[in-house]
C-alpha cells in the first residue's frame, strides 16, 4: 500500500507542474509543501532543521523531503527533493539533501508499510514533556486521546547513526507516536493530512500539560477505561481520510487567507 493524494482534491497549481511528472506526484508535492508551510504557520519549526517526509506512490520506496538549508516557508512543490531510503537525491537539484537528518524517517518508513508520512518536531512544549520521566499524563482532553498510542525512546545523542534505527523501531512498536526522550517527537500516519492532525493533537496535549503542571492543585485523573475510549475514537477518526482531510484543508485555507498563496 502506498500513499495517494485525496481523489476529491483537485491537482493544485497545475500550471506549475512539470510535464514529465504525474498528476498524482504533483498533488502529493503540493500537499507536502503546504504541510511545511502549516508547520511554520503554527510556530512549530526549528529554523532549517527537521524533516517532513512523504512516500511517493509505487514500489520503489522513494520519498519527498525538504531541501536542506531552506526555511519551511521557502519550500515549494517544485523544490522538494526526491530521495531513496538513505536520503540520497534521486533527481538533479540545485539543492542538497541531508541524509544524516533522514535517519529517523528512513527507519520508520522502512519498517512500517502503514506509515506514509512522518513529521518530526521539537517544540518547547513537546521537548519539555519529552524531558519528563513520566512523559504524557493523559489527564486532559487531548492527552487522553494519546493513551496507549505512544512509544518512548531513550536519548542516545543527535540522531545520526544507522545502528540506532533498530532501537528506535523497537521503541516505536506498533504505535504512531514516538517520544524521543530529552529531544522531541515523531509522528507518522497513512497520509499527510492524518499525520498533521495527529501532530496537532500531540502538540495540544503537550501545551495543556505544561500549563497544568505549572499550576497549584491536584490533577483530576481520567480513569483508564475513559482514556482508552478516547484513544480508540480519535484513532478511528484519523483513519478516516475525510475527517483528516477536512481538518488539513481547513487549516490550509486559514493559513492562506492570512498569508496569501505562497507559490
Amino acid at each position: 500500500m502506498t500513499m495517494t493524494a485525496n481523489p476529491q482534491r483537485p491537482v493544485a497549481h497545475a500550471m506549475l507542474k512539470p510535464t514529465h511528472m504525474s498528476d498524482e506526484e504533483w498533488a502529493l508535492r503540493c500537499d507536502l509543501a503546504a504541510c511545511y508551510h502549516l508547520i511554520d504557520y503554527m510556530g512549530w519549526t526549528e529554523t532549517i532543521f527537521n524533516h517532513i517526509s512523504a512516500r511517493l506512490p509505487g514500489p520503489a520506496h522513494h520519498y519527498l523531503v525538504n531541501p536542506f538549508g531552506l526555511l519551511y516557508t521557502e519550500v515549494t512543490p517544485a523544490n522538494l527533493l526526491k530521495v531513496d531510503m538513505e536520503g540520497n537525491k534521486l533527481e538533479p537539484s540545485n539543492f542538497d539533501a541531508n541524509p544524516a537528518g533522514f535517519a529517523l524517517h528512513s527507519a520508520i518508513h522502512g519498517a512500517r508499510a502503514d506509515i506514509h508520512c512522518v513529521i518530526h518536531t521539537h517544540t518547547t512544549q513537546v521537548s519539555a514533556i519529552a524531558q519528563k520521566k513520566d512523559g504524557f499524563s493523559h489527564n486532559d482532553f487531548y492527552g487522553a486521546q494519546l493513551f496507549g498510542r505512544v512509544g518512548y525512546h531513550s536519548f542516545e545523542g543527535i540522531t545520526l547513526f544507522a545502528d540506532e534505527k533498530a532501537r528506535m523501531l523497537e521503541s516505536l512498536g506498533n504505535h504512531h507516536i514516538l517520544v524521543l526522550r530529552n529531544h522531541g517527537i515523531a509522528v507518522g500516519e497513512h497520509s499527510i493530512a492524518a499525520t498533521f492532525f495527529l501532530l496537532w493533537t500531540v502538540q495540544r496535549a503537550a501545551e495543556i500539560q505544561c500549563l497544568a503542571d505549572s499550576m497549584r492543585g491536584e490533577d483530576t485523573r481520567i480513569p483508564d477505561p475513559i482514556r482508552q475510549k478516547c484513544a480508540d475514537l480519535t484513532a478511528m477518526l484519523n483513519r478516516e481520510d475525510g475527517f483528516a482531510d477536512k481538518f488539513f484543508e481547513g487549516m490550509v485555507r486559514k493559513m492562506r487567507a492570512e498569508r496569501g498563496t505562497p507559490w
